[in-house]
Parts: structure tokens; sequence; C-alpha cells
């Protein structure tokens, strides 16, 4: 649900920008970069993550290649207006991750004049839409779509294919429990 009586009256301008795709294909290292681009202009940043997303480290955004920043795990989405105070950038990792209340955050934090940056998988191990992601990419002025390498043929890979029968939604895992694969490939091996 848009706002509209939250817009912002202030000269600060907000928007929205999402950093979407599968698993490794850089999105968590283009949220760290977009953030320490921020910190270096003298900007203030908070990071947020979804408390379940412990991987790599219970507190820090860490990429696949060991790049990190200092972010704050919350339960839900909710919990980001409450620790947002007085920034001019939030980022979100894992957002894919998060309820769907996340959509409204985004909008309220835009409306008042922070820049939003978000990361997350833009679908899921069997190919569909995931979480919240859809609706905060239809909100938002800018969507970046990155790719990864496919691990069969080599080609941009846009799907996380699971290798594990659980028919879970959420797994946490790496490169033991996924690989990219392109549409092909991902077709071809979750026939099997």
């Amino acid at each position: 649900m848009f706002l509209e009586n939250n817009i912002n009256t202030t000269n600060k301008k907000g928007w929205i920008e999402v950093v979407c795709g599968s698993m490794f294909s850089g999105k968590t290292e283009e949220l760290i970069r977009r953030m320490k681009r921020a910190q270096f202009a003298k900007q203030k940043v908070e990071i947020f993550k979804p408390e379940i997303d412990i991987r790599y480290d219970e507190e820090k955004v860490v990429s696949h290649d060991a790049n990190e920043i200092h972010s704050t795990p919350v339960p839900s989405s909710s919990n980001i207006l409450l620790l947002a105070n007085n920034v001019d950038v939030v980022g979100i990792d894992e957002a894919q991750f998060f309820d769907d209340e996340l959509v409204n955050v985004c909008n309220q934090l835009a409306n008042s004049g922070v820049r939003v940056i978000v990361a997350g998988l833009d679908m899921d191990f069997k190919g569909k839409p995931f979480g919240p992601m859809p609706k905060i990419m239809a909100c938002a002025e800018y969507v970046t779509k990155v790719h990864a390498i496919c691990m069969k043929c080599g080609d941009l890979a846009n799907h996380s294919f699971r290798f594990s029968e659980n028919e879970k939604l959420v797994e946490l895992g790496e490169t033991e429990a996924y690989e990219p694969l392109c549409r092909k490939c991902f077709y071809t091996h979750s026939k099997k």
C-alpha cells in the first residue's frame, strides 16, 4: 500500500533501488559496494538483514567473496522503521526472507527522503517469484538484475537450482546446496 499522506515535504529526495538475481550473482556484493560509497560520501547509513541469515556472520552482511559491512539483524521488516532513524541511506539484504510488510517499509522510508537499497533473490528454487521482491521491484525507481554464470553450460544464469529434494521454501545454504543455472539447464535439471 502506497502511503500518500507520508510524502516527503523536505528537500531530501528518497527512492528505492533493487538489486536482484540468482544466488552467486553478486547481489550482496553490489549492495555492500553502494553502501560503502554512501559511507565514503559521509552519508548516514544503516544496513539490515533478516535475523535468520547467519550463514557467514550473525551481524555482518557478508558476500560470497568475503566482502563485509556491519548490519543489524531484525526479526521482521517493521523493526527496520523503528531502527532507521536520522539516516540518509538504508540497505536491506536478503529481502526475500522478509514478510510482505517490507514493501510498505521501503515506501515509507523513500517517501520520507531516504535512499533505500534492497538486495534479494527475485525467484525461489522453483523459479517462482520470491517473497516481497516482485512488489518491491514494481515500486522501485531503479532495478538492477545481476546474473551468475551457469554451472552446467557457461551461459548467463538467472535461476538458483537446489540439490536437495526438500520442498521447504527457505533452506539456507551455499555451494553445497545450490548452484546457478541458465533457463535451459534449470528446466532440464528440474524435471529429473
